[in-house]
């Protein structure tokens, strides 16, 4: 009788089977093919993200090598019939050489006071905790929200009329570019600092301050150097977005009597296009969109580990 009530047992409907080496095959095998399938689908996305970055490159390059002609009549080509390269010497005779360097002198002190007083003001909202710490941080925060077109009319107004009691600021300055830059990058600035700032341990700079250095020896000689992968990353977010930069520029260095001579890059190449009225000079600007592209492309070739290794510092630790 005991046997006949195991057996019955055994074949009720609700009786779970152990799961044995075919059953972990089957799930292994289940989970390879959709970890299959993902793969495909990420290499699928990334092909076709890489293609709708690198064609346009490639494309501006090869229409800066072309003639007029070969621009209008085959835009979507990619290959010219001849190398043009009197298009980049007749872009640079043109103006580019001077928005170059108008553009070089900004961005030199404006991305230098944007990380020196980022990166200050970063480690004291990080490291210090006082009355009014998180508003003032909060408050950097607010200005990633303000989109710089709002503050149009008030920037312009300001500027114009500072004019009066400061001559070294004012419209077509470029001072007043530079502390505009400085203000309008400031924000994101503090708030990647202060995130890389957390990251770092307490005990070295308890250990300097009991070696007898102060808070600012601290902060330059022993926090700094060790937030460099932030500063670099930092720092080519600011030098991508002031050289690109066209509203501000338009907006506060305008030409002086038709002459160009205060414009920065991404301004001037607009004016160029401009100028050219009726007559077209289509291989002549592609040549200064490549030259401008150039610098950008560099940098970032340049310092590409260490913009990933100061965008992963704060999650690695």
């Amino acid at each position: 009788m005991s046997t006949v009530t195991h057996t019955s047992d055994q074949r009720r409907p609700d009786a779970v089977p152990p799961a044995g080496p075919a059953a972990g095959r089957r799930a292994g095998a289940a989970a390879s093919i959709g970890g299959r399938i993902f793969n495909g689908f990420s290499h699928l996305f990334l092909v076709v993200w890489a293609v709708m970055v690198i064609y346009p490159l490639l494309w501006v390059v090869m229409s800066a090598l072309k003639t007029d002609s070969e621009v209008i009549r085959e835009p979507l080509s990619l290959l010219p019939k001849s190398l043009q390269w009197d298009n980049f010497a007749r872009a640079w005779t043109a103006g580019i050489d001077s928005f170059f360097l108008n553009t070089l002198l900004v961005l030199v002190f404006s991305v230098t006071l944007t990380m020196l007083l980022g990166s200050m003001a970063a480690y004291a909202l990080a490291r210090y905790e006082f009355r009014g710490n998180r508003l003032i941080y909060w408050m950097f925060l607010s200005g990633l929200t303000l989109p710089v077109y709002l503050a149009a009319v008030p920037l312009f107004k300001g500027v114009y009329n500072m004019n009066v009691v400061f001559p070294l600021l004012g419209p077509n300055k470029h001072l007043t570019l530079i502390l505009v830059y400085v203000a309008w990058s400031l924000s994101f600035t503090v708030f990647f600092m202060h995130s890389f700032f957390r990251t770092l341990p307490d005990t070295i700079a308890e250990a300097a301050q009991v070696d007898g250095a102060s808070h600012t020896r601290t902060f330059f000689s022993v926090m700094l150097p060790m937030a460099k992968p932030g500063l670099i990353s930092i720092g080519i977010f600011n030098v991508l977005g002031q050289w690109n930069q066209w509203y501000l520029p338009t907006l506060l260095m305008q030409s002086v009597s038709g002459e160009p001579k205060h414009q920065v890059i991404a301004q001037g190449l607009i004016e160029l296009s401009v100028n050219q009225g009726y007559k077209s000079d289509w291989s002549g600007l592609f040549a200064g969109v490549t030259m401008a592209m150039l610098p950008v492309l560099i940098v970032y070739i340049v310092f590409q580990r260490q913009v990933q290794s100061g965008l992963t510092a704060g999650v690695s630790k």
